[in-house]
């Protein structure tokens, strides 16, 4: 895969996802899934990625928008405390990542195809922080599910670090998935529920208007 973009970073000093919980409820149905009960939709093959590039709000609101992407569920991963509330990974301390996970359909969109949004939609270079949301919770990260999505982030990471794409290393983690804890329900769906809320408007709509441009045949019709 061949990756030539320019990077573009969107720098906001007053909004920050730590900054904006909100006890509000989730008003939205899934997205298109709650009736995913095994390994296939019909007669297609399905499969799962996870994701942490920041805000989980930023990460869900990009993917939803991705045709072939049947599900998409904000939580939490890679820690070491079982069942965290969003105000105990907000601390920083239990090890977790804010994350989404991704049910696709690989026969309409590829596990590459989805890394190519990952890497494009995010700074992968800084470490535990995503523009103003700053800790490890915040981190750059692939969870695999298999050798195979194992040995593609590697590749792809490597030839990303090697080609220059990016002024800075490549920081982005790499790890085994294990757990999955999903996020309480007013995290799901936020930004189609929340578009007017400061962090959605100044920091969520920028990173979607650049994926319309840069990832146009790839999006829902």
């Amino acid at each position: 895969m061949k990756l030539m973009f320019t990077q573009a970073l969107v720098s906001i000093t007053l909004w920050s996802c730590a900054l904006r919980e909100s006890p509000q409820k989730n008003m939205s149905n899934d997205l298109m899934a709650n009736s995913l009960t095994g390994s296939t939709v019909g007669t297609s093959k399905i499969d799962t990625a996870t994701f942490g590039t920041g805000c989980f709000w930023c990460t869900e609101a990009i993917f939803q928008q991705l045709n072939g992407v049947l599900k998409v569920t904000s939580g939490y991963s890679g820690g070491h405390v079982v069942s965290p509330t969003y105000k105990d990974v907000s601390t920083g301390t239990t090890g977790h990542a804010e994350v989404i996970e991704i049910v696709y359909d690989p026969t309409v969109i590829t596990f590459d195809e989805l890394l190519e949004v990952f890497w494009q939609t995010h700074d992968p270079t800084t470490l535990n922080r995503q523009g103003n949301d700053v800790g490890p919770q915040y981190r750059s990260v692939i969870f695999y599910h298999n050798q195979e999505q194992k040995g593609k982030s590697e590749k792809y990471k490597k030839e990303l670090n090697e080609s220059g794409a990016f002024d800075k290393p490549i920081v982005t983690e790499i790890s085994p998935y294990t757990t999955f804890y999903k996020a309480e329900d007013y995290h799901q769906d936020y930004y189609n529920n929340n578009g007017s809320q400061p962090y959605c408007y100044y920091v969520i709509r920028p990173k979607l208007e650049k994926l319309q441009k840069v990832f146009k045949s790839k999006l829902r019709h």
